[in-house]
């Protein structure tokens, strides 16, 4: 079959690679119909997240049809069109019993190499380096998908396109629970860091969970019209102002938002060229491995007693952490990566009743075949690109 393969840092192929087969009774075998490229998966590209190795398969957000089961899993048969959530969960561990699915304690093989950098290890996940377990992903014509009888969800209705629910796999509900972590009272203003998909889903996500007015954070217009034309948020483009937290100060009488909503993770951008280079320099020694300009932003910039919640990835080490501002100003950190199960039939609901329509951060459709391109198009921002779907046939 064709799969998208990681090569070494910056350099991808389309390959003919041999199809996934059951190796354990509760796996399923899934053709993939509509997959797509994830801003995470840039910092795989780039080389930031650790264990990749050359002829890894990309890709963790994925749905399509089941055509093989094991013969531990009862809930699905041959023919059901999934969605398949990125984190790989048991369903029976103590992280699962209590909904915390991306920290399973049973489907990441490799838990000692994570416990070393992590100090506890993550559950398995798709296509995301061999620090989660080395699990091919779903940027091909078919992938094996573990403990099948507690991840995919099936959809039963024909009425919705791929298009409409294959974000259920990931960004979706990344962004309704980076809003949900903020506890959203009437009233509330939410400032997000970064107008890509997740940031996106955020804004409309922190709107449903009933903010009175949302913020968004970016230095580039298109993303920032999107949002705005797309959720009703208001924008501030960081490029044309010389300082965020003094906007946002303005914006809210002096009193900063409630919450703010890191979207943006490892590998941010910042308008000051010293300070940006300072830190790149560091990350290229490998001296830090992260570049947090948005997290110190909205760390400093969130109210006295506010949130902060982060849903971008971070990989391992940053320098210069506001800690101070985060004891002295009794705020709150919350993050993680996101447990999708969770979220997955809620917003499936919402989607159905109208509430929620996905599609429209779709900018680039492609093959298979061309998904190099596509990571090319996506990584550097051209064409106004916001999020590339694949199609493996």
């Amino acid at each position: 079959m064709k799969a998208n393969c990681w090569i070494r840092p910056n350099h991808l192929e389309v390959q003919e690679v041999p199809e996934p087969k059951i190796l354990n009774s509760r796996d399923a075998i899934v053709r993939i119909t509509t997959t797509a490229i994830c801003g995470s998966d840039l910092h795989l590209l780039d080389g930031y997240v650790p264990a990749m190795r050359k002829g890894d398969i990309l890709g963790h957000e994925f749905m399509g049809e089941v055509v093989e089961l094991g013969p531990g899993v009862k809930n699905l048969k041959v023919g059901d069109r999934v969605v398949v959530p990125f984190p790989i969960a048991c369903g029976a561990c103590n992280a699962c019993v209590n909904e915390m699915y991306s920290l399973c304690e049973n489907s990441n093989p490799h838990a000692g190499f994570a416990e070393k950098l992590l100090g506890y290890p993550t559950s398995g996940v798709f296509g995301y380096s061999h620090l989660t377990g080395g699990f091919a992903g779903g940027q091909a014509e078919y992938a094996r998908v573990p403990f099948a009888d507690v991840g995919p969800l099936k959809i039963e209705n024909d009425d919705l396109s791929d298009e409409k629910v294959l974000f259920l796999s990931d960004i979706l509900p990344t962004g309704y629970m980076g809003a949900e972590m903020c506890d959203i009272k009437p009233g509330d203003v939410i400032a997000i860091w970064g107008a890509g998909p997740v940031g996106q889903f955020a804004a409309a996500s922190a709107f449903l969970l009933g903010a009175e007015r949302v913020i968004v954070i970016d230095r580039f217009p298109y993303r920032l019209k999107m949002a705005a034309e797309n959720t009703g948020a208001e924008t501030i483009n960081y490029e044309e102002i010389t300082n965020v937290r003094e906007a946002l100060k303005q914006m809210t009488g002096g009193r900063g938002p409630d919450a703010c909503i890191d979207a943006v993770g490892l590998e941010a951008h910042h308008h000051s060229l010293p300070i940006y280079t300072y830190d790149k320099a560091k990350q290229f020694a490998r001296n830090e491995s992260d570049r947090p300009y948005a997290l110190r932003q909205a760390i400093l910039a969130c109210r006295n007693g506010g949130t902060v919640s982060v849903v971008g990835v971070y990989g391992g080490f940053i320098d210069k952490f506001p800690m101070g501002a985060v004891m002295n100003r009794s705020l709150t950190i919350k993050s993680g990566q996101c447990h999708v199960h969770r979220y997955m039939k809620p917003l499936l609901e919402r989607i159905e009743k109208g509430e929620l329509d996905p599609t429209f951060i779709i900018t680039h459709r492609m093959s298979l075949d061309e998904t190099p391109k596509g990571y090319d198009i996506f990584k550097h921002k051209q064409d106004e690109c916001m999020k590339v779907v694949l199609s493996p046939n």
